[in-house]
């Protein structure tokens, strides 16, 4: 066990709780069925639970727990069946309860005591029954029963209910059970605290996370803090976006003799590759080494993933041969990772030998690494063999869904066959595959590409009536081919409807607009445009800024010209593109600039 970090410590006392929740507590707003008196004093008159009971007893409430569980009528017989037995005495509710197989069975012929006698259960039967319903899982049963009895469980009971309020995803009520019990002060385990923060994990809620951690080292809880909870931790910091703050609670929590699982490291080293944070991942690689806990294959597959969604598909693919060298046996996902890389880079060649080489370890293609294979043959041209893995798809019953379809419409769009490619979105209905966001948005880039503006509105506005979120692929594409065409009022709108759908334009998307405007002479607008770009923090490739210097310095706009050569330099400095505006090129566009200029001052002179 360690002690709770000072860093931890010092992160609350610089965030302090800003959570609202609702606290609960266990007075019933209803009648309670339990006097008042005897709930005061429930614990001078607890009773044992092991009453002495002789056999005549125990078979009349077994016949009883039979009938109340094969009878549906049993409330209109059971009295005349037993004429002279008081199912009111406490100890026949509580032997009922324990040998009722289905405690649901126990809460029914609870609710028939209190309707039929004037039966008072007593603190033992009521909590007995409670933890029964809690043992069952039935933790909205459980907290009906005690809104309507009012009864006090024990603390013991009350961290069962709140394990179970934890495990159903009912994590606010659980929070309020805890405040429950630090106010009686009874401490749960560090078990108990442990899967309430992963509760929290689970339902997104890092907010009661932090706060639970928080109440967690004020109540002393926090001083044993274990494996768990250093996990859940620091997943939540993963989470958040602070896996820094992660990194440096792991290295304390190292110092203090708490060694996290391999989960934890996980966590952080995929935390890290999204942020392409790589000197760290390999710091984690080496405390891990360090600290006796060796990388396995799981640990080496989030570095791989992680390189390949930032497109670093060779140093992915240098760590996936090092793997095997050192006697790693990589698995289906990590071999189609690869090879859907590979075929990102159009090295088909290792693609297809990672592929033979997974079929010879046993592992048969799944339907994304046929897929992945597939988009690779489409890419280099080899359109015999895209047909023939095609083929061995559908003969393994990979080839009718979503995923291969939209491979097979991105392979003919790459090939210029959009008639073909339109074929196949046009059957996908028919043979009940689901069109998706992608289906949409590579038949529309293709059809903008061949300059088809008016099949791809259609294609657009079939996507909106699908019910399908857009994105910025889905409009782009549409609004440059707008503006070619001169159609700059249409383009606008589209850029508008897309914002108002919530979708974010790219940074191309402005560009074509001001494009557009320098094109059919509006220069003043597109000045406008370029300003709202920069007053965003957006910044213009060159070629725009070009076209705009051009267009303002056919139309004798000098001051607008210069302002929009200094936004390229200061532009370019920052992005290492200086190089991109050679001298003579600045020369050459400020030139028709001093033509007028020097006219002008020859007419001024004459």
């Amino acid at each position: 066990m360690a002690k709770a970090s000072s860093f931890m410590l010092n992160f609350f006392r610089q965030n302090p709780r800003t959570a609202q929740l609702r606290y609960l507590t266990i007075e019933s707003k209803e009648t309670s069925f339990i006097p008042k008196e005897p709930v005061e004093n429930q614990k001078r008159c607890k009773e044992l639970l092991n009453d002495s009971i002789s056999e005549s007893d125990l078979d009349i409430v077994k016949q009883v727990c039979k009938i109340t569980r094969t009878i549906p009528r049993w409330k209109d017989t059971l009295v005349s069946n037993f004429p002279s037995f008081n199912f009111s005495e406490p100890w026949f509710f509580r032997e009922l309860v324990r040998q009722q197989e289905n405690v649901f069975f126990s809460l029914h012929f609870f609710h028939w005591l209190l309707s039929e006698y004037k039966f008072s259960p007593d603190f033992v039967s009521c909590n007995l029954l409670f933890d029964k319903l809690v043992e069952a899982k039935a933790c909205k049963a459980a907290r009906k029963f005690l809104h309507q009895t009012g009864f006090e469980p024990e603390p013991s009971s009350l961290e069962r209910y709140l394990r179970c309020l934890c495990e159903n995803s009912l994590v606010e009520e659980a929070v309020d059970v805890f405040s429950i019990l630090n106010k009686i002060g009874y401490h749960p385990s560090i078990a108990t605290w442990n899967l309430a923060l992963s509760a929290c994990l689970n339902i997104g809620r890092n907010d009661l996370l932090w706060k639970l951690y928080q109440d967690m080292i004020e109540s002393g809880v926090g001083v044993n803090i274990d494996v768990g909870t250093v996990g859940c931790l620091i997943q939540a910091f993963c989470i958040d976006g602070k896996a820094s703050k992660g990194f440096k609670f792991l290295q304390q929590i190292l110092v203090d003799g708490v060694m996290p699982d391999m989960i934890a490291f996980r966590k952080l080293i995929a935390a890290f590759c999204k942020t392409r944070s790589y000197d760290r991942v390999s710091e984690l690689l080496h405390t891990m080494i360090a600290t006796g806990r060796a990388p396995d294959i799981y640990t080496y597959q989030e570095v791989i993933n992680g390189l390949c969604k930032n497109r670093k598909w060779l140093e992915g693919f240098w760590i996936f041969n090092d793997l095997k060298d050192r006697g790693y046996a990589p698995d289906r996902v990590m071999y189609t990772t690869m090879i859907h890389g590979l075929c990102k880079i159009g090295i088909l060649g290792q693609a297809r030998k990672l592929w033979f080489e997974m079929i010879s370890r046993g592992m048969l293609p799944n339907e994304y690494t046929y897929n992945a294979l597939l988009y690779g043959l489409y890419k280099v041209h080899d359109l015999k063999n895209a047909k023939r893995l095609y083929k061995e798809m559908l003969k393994n019953g990979y080839g009718e869904t979503t995923v291969s379809y939209n491979t097979l419409i991105a392979g003919f769009c790459l090939h210029g066959k959009t008639d073909e490619a339109y074929c196949l979105f046009e059957k996908m209905p028919q043979k009940g595959i689901v069109r998706d966001i992608f289906t949409f948005n590579n038949l529309i880039r293709a059809f903008c590409m061949k300059g088809k503006v008016v099949e791809s509105l259609n294609l657009l506005h079939e996507l909106l009536e699908q019910g399908l979120q857009p994105s910025a692929k889905s409009y782009t594409p549409i609004i440059k081919n707008l503006c070619r065409a001169g159609r700059i009022e249409e383009a606008k709108n589209l850029l508008n409807d897309m914002q108002s759908r919530g979708v974010k334009p790219k940074v191309c998307t402005h560009e074509h607009i001001i494009a557009g405007l320098c094109e059919q002479g509006y220069v003043a607008e597109g000045m406008e445009w370029f300003g709202e770009m920069l007053k965003n923090q957006l910044k213009p490739q060159q070629m725009t800024l070009e076209k705009l210097v051009r267009c303002l310095s056919k139309r004798e706009r000098f001051d607008d010209s210069l302002l929009v050569l200094d936004s390229m330099f200061r532009l370019g400095s920052r992005n290492k593109l200086s190089k991109a505006f050679p001298i003579i090129y600045v020369v050459m566009l400020i030139y028709p600039m001093l033509v007028c200029f020097l006219d002008s001052e020859v007419t001024v002179g004459i």
